[in-house]
């Protein structure tokens, strides 16, 4: 399928106005560059959208604490919690610039969302992110009905960066008897750190993610070449699939990303996991952050509603 026209005319002013090469940036200067960049994220969701109460936490940690926002449907008890990791290839991205998402998620699903502000990279490399998404996850798990959530009705959730946190979360817990997750929602997640699959060439340039950009947030992640082999790095490579949460992953067609997305779909599978794969045509990576911007964006979110409302008997709204 070709681009949306909507999508297309956004491409052509992308390739033709952005000369600034992104990854020659500095981590610092790159996430300045995305800060900016917050006027725009509103042009492609809407903004603030109103829910019945947004609230920041600081949940403690051997570090420190780890910050979390917690988005609140409404005043009922017993609802569905969905922890949700943002993306931006565990360099960039927060829980602020995910604001507009967040509320989004919170209202089409009727769920408390928990999002995790996780300690970036460089100057915290792997394992620190996982880290704070597996112990923000077990806070939520174990203090969620005091805000009215449901700990049995716990979702991971996130997109590109933060749908590999969001399986690792589900690895990790199974891995240590952990949270008991009920579904996880991957959208376009990245689950090879030796970036070895075809989409990477074929999608790696001229679609708003390129090869290059992954490149530079694979770099400043890991410490080492042998991390990359580490199953909490690189879920695809784990030696054990078996016994996970179902799984809904979302790829596009023209995502870099595409390939090793679809191959954590067909591992969870061959594992013995309940998992829906679907393939969005004429879509690039980032399309979750846009579903303002364009219907076929938009069908996204709608998607994950009602695998939500499947799994979890939540109301879908329109």
């Amino acid at each position: 399928m070709s681009i949306p026209l909507k999508l297309k005319l956004l491409l052509k002013f992308h390739n033709t106005f952005q000369q600034l090469d992104i990854s020659r940036l500095s981590p610092r200067a790159f996430r300045k560059f995305t800060a900016q960049s917050k006027n725009t994220a509103n042009l492609l969701d809407d903004p603030c959208i109103p829910i019945h109460s947004v609230r920041d936490q600081a949940v403690p940690a051997d570090h420190g604490h780890i910050p979390v926002r917690i988005y609140s449907p409404g005043p009922e008890d017993g609802l569905p919690v969905i922890t949700f990791f943002h993306g931006g290839g565990f360099v960039i991205g927060s829980v602020e610039t995910y604001d507009n998402i967040c509320r989004r998620i919170c209202r089409d699903n009727q769920a408390i969302v928990v999002s995790v502000d996780y300690r970036l990279a460089p100057e915290h490399k792997y394992p620190a992110a996982p880290d704070d998404c597996y112990n923000a996850t077990c806070w939520v798990s174990e203090n969620c009905g005091e805000f009215g959530g449901d700990p049995d009705r716990l979702v991971v959730m996130g997109d590109s960066a933060g749908g590999n946190l969001a399986t690792v979360t589900a690895l990790r817990a199974r891995d240590l008897s952990g949270p008991k997750i009920r579904y996880q929602v991957l959208v376009y997640p990245c689950t090879d750190a030796f970036l070895q699959h075809a989409s990477i060439k074929q999608n790696g340039k001229g679609y708003l993610l390129t090869e290059e950009i992954i490149r530079w947030f694979v770099d400043h992640y890991v410490a080492n070449e042998e991390q990359k082999y580490e199953a909490y790095m690189s879920p695809l490579l784990a030696d054990d699939l078996s016994n996970m949460p179902p799984a809904l992953i979302q790829v596009a067609e023209f995502d870099p990303l595409l390939d090793e997305g679809a191959a954590y779909a067909y591992r969870l599978r061959e594992a013995g996991n309940r998992v829906k794969l679907s393939f969005y045509p004429g879509l690039m990576h980032t399309y979750f952050t846009m579903p303002k911007f364009s219907k076929h964006c938009l069908a996204s979110h709608k998607e994950i509603a009602r695998e939500l409302w499947n799994e979890l008997r939540v109301e879908v709204l329109d």
